[in-house]
C-alpha cells in the first residue's frame, strides 16, 4: 500500500490540485495531510484519488471534481449545470451590499443565479433582505435551492430567497420593486477561442455566452430592469474585461444616472451599474 506523501509526490499535479483532490478522497483536513501523511491508504482510495488526477489532467475543473468552491466566506455545492463560482464575481455582492447599505428590509433581485453564490451571499450578509433569484436552467435551480437551504439560516429574517424558473426578467412578479438588481449574465462572445480551453469546456455554454456578440443579455437586463427598481434603485452587472465602456453607454442610452465601472482585484473594470430614478 501507497501513504499519502508517496501519492502526492507520484502525482503530476500541481501540489495544490493534487492536495485538494487527496482530502476530498478521504475526508480530511489540511492538517491532516501533515499529521497522517505516512498513513497506508487503502487500495479503494488510490484508485479514486488517481481516477480523478486523471479527470483533472484532461482539464475537468477542480470545482466539478470535488462538488464544492468557496465564494465570498460561503462553501457551495457545485455540478456540471451551473458556472463555477469565480472570486472575481464577488464583487457584484459587495456593490449589493453597498447599494442596500442603508436600505431597511431591502429587496434584491439576482439575474441567473446559477449556484446562488450571489443571493445567497447577500442573504447571508443581510439576514433581513428579501432575495429573489432567477434562473431560465432547472436543474440550476435546484442547485440554488439547496445551497440556500444548506447556507441560510431558515429563520432568518428576510424568509427564504424565492427561486423563479424565467427568462431574464419574464417571469417576475410586474408589481415588485427591488432596491437593487445584480446579474453576472452570459457576456462571452460566440467566437472567442477561449469557450473551447480549459474549465470553460466543462461548463453549461448558456452561463458563458451569448453566442453572439457577448452583450445580448446586458442589453435585455439594462432594458428591463428600470420596470423592477425602486425608485433611485441600483443596478449592476458583471461583464467581460473589454466590455466596460459599452455597458456603460447601454445604461446611460436607458436613462441610467450616476453611471461607473468597479475594479476586481485585478485592477479590470469587472461590473457597471448606475442608478434609476422612477
Amino acid at each position: 500500500m501507497s501513504d499519502a506523501a508517496a501519492l502526492l509526490r507520484a502525482c503530476a499535479l500541481p501540489q495544490l490540485e493534487a492536495r485538494i483532490l487527496l482530502m476530498h478522497v478521504l475526508g480530511w483536513r489540511r492538517t491532516e495531510l501533515i499529521t497522517r501523511d505516512r498513513e497506508a491508504l487503502s487500495p479503494d482510495a488510490i484508485a479514486r484519488f488517481e481516477a480523478l488526477a486523471a479527470r483533472r489532467s484532461d482539464g475537468e475543473p477542480i470545482a466539478q471534481l470535488v462538488g464544492k468552491r468557496e465564494f465570498f466566506g460561503l462553501e457551495f455545492d457545485v455540478t456540471p449545470d451551473v458556472l463555477i463560482p469565480r472570486p472575481e464575481s464577488e464583487l457584484l455582492v459587495e456593490l449589493a451590499l453597498e447599494a442596500i447599505a442603508d436600505a431597511s428590509s431591502p429587496r434584491v433581485l439576482d439575474l441567473g443565479t446559477g449556484t446562488g453564490a450571489i443571493a445567497i451571499s447577500i442573504a447571508h450578509a443581510r439576514p433581513e433582505a428579501r432575495v429573489w433569484a432567477v434562473d431560465r436552467s432547472r436543474a440550476a435551480l435546484d442547485v440554488a435551492r439547496g445551497n440556500a437551504s444548506r447556507l441560510l439560516d431558515p429563520n432568518r429574517a428576510g424568509g427564504p430567497p424565492s427561486f423563479v424558473e424565467s427568462d431574464w426578467t419574464a417571469n417576475i412578479d410586474p408589481s415588485l420593486r427591488f432596491e437593487v438588481i445584480v446579474s453576472n449574465p452570459p457576456y462571452i462572445a460566440g467566437d472567442d477561442p477561449h469557450l473551447d480551453q480549459g474549465d470553460l469546456r466543462f461548463e453549461p455554454r448558456g452561463a458563458l455566452t451569448d453566442d453572439a456578440d457577448g452583450l445580448s443579455a446586458i442589453r435585455r437586463i439594462i432594458e428591463s430592469a428600470p420596470f423592477l427598481l425602486a425608485n433611485n434603485g441600483a443596478l449592476w452587472i458583471e461583464h467581460g474585461y473589454d466590455q466596460a465602456q459599452a455597458v456603460r453607454a447601454l445604461l446611460k442610452a436607458r436613462g441610467f444616472t450616476d453611471v461607473r465601472s468597479m475594479r476586481d482585484l485585478a485592477g479590470i473594470e469587472r461590473c457597471s451599474g448606475g442608478l434609476f430614478t422612477a
